[in-house]
């Protein structure tokens, strides 16, 4: 089965991305196709990049970046579930992706964004850096407003219509993720 987690890119206090990766992991676990998990960044304390060699050397010498390093490595897809801050995403999910490098490679991705505007600008800029990793990001995105889906901006109450779309989103990650499985070996 396909190990897909679910990446919970902020750990601001009080931040709204729990109830968002909540959301996503039970609606995912219900479809019984695949294992998911979320992977909250806050439980994973990165500093600022501190790695002497670069991340594509693949010699990482902090416990902190092993530990992360594994965790990416033993995935064979990624939900990515992102705030929008000043129209990108935040500076701790770069760090997180900086980190690493091979463990990204040939593994599909899509994305859950919100924000103001849904996090589009967020998740655009995440695809870039996706990119260069190697990682293939699917077209379909769950883009969640501010305005609409968090009751004062903070209680989450999604529209019903963002539960379809995950589903979409998690149709292409699992078979992107599937197919990319033959690259890996």
């Amino acid at each position: 089965m396909i190990r897909v987690g679910i990446i919970l890119g902020s750990t601001r206090p009080g931040r709204n991305g729990e109830a968002v990766a909540r959301w996503v992991h039970d609606l995912a676990a219900k479809r019984g196709d695949a294992t998911y998990e979320v992977v909250d960044l806050a439980d994973f304390e990165l500093p600022h990049l501190d790695e002497p060699q670069a991340a594509a050397t693949g010699d990482y010498r902090h416990a902190h970046t092993r530990r992360w390093a594994e965790k990416i490595a033993s995935l064979d897809a990624f939900v990515f579930v992102t705030p929008e801050y000043n129209h990108s995403f935040p500076g701790v999910l770069k760090t997180a992706v900086d980190f690493l490098y091979a463990e990204w490679g040939n593994k599909a991705a899509g994305f859950v964004g919100y924000g103001v505007d849904g996090g589009v600008r967020a998740v655009e800029h995440l695809r870039h850096v996706l990119a260069m990793l190697g990682v293939a990001t699917v077209p379909a995105q769950v883009t969640l407003s501010y305005w609409t889906d968090f009751e004062n901006g903070v209680a989450f109450r999604p529209a019903a219509l963002h539960e379809e779309r995950l589903g979409m989103v998690l149709d292409q990650v699992l078979a992107w993720g599937g197919a990319l499985l033959p690259l890996r070996a």
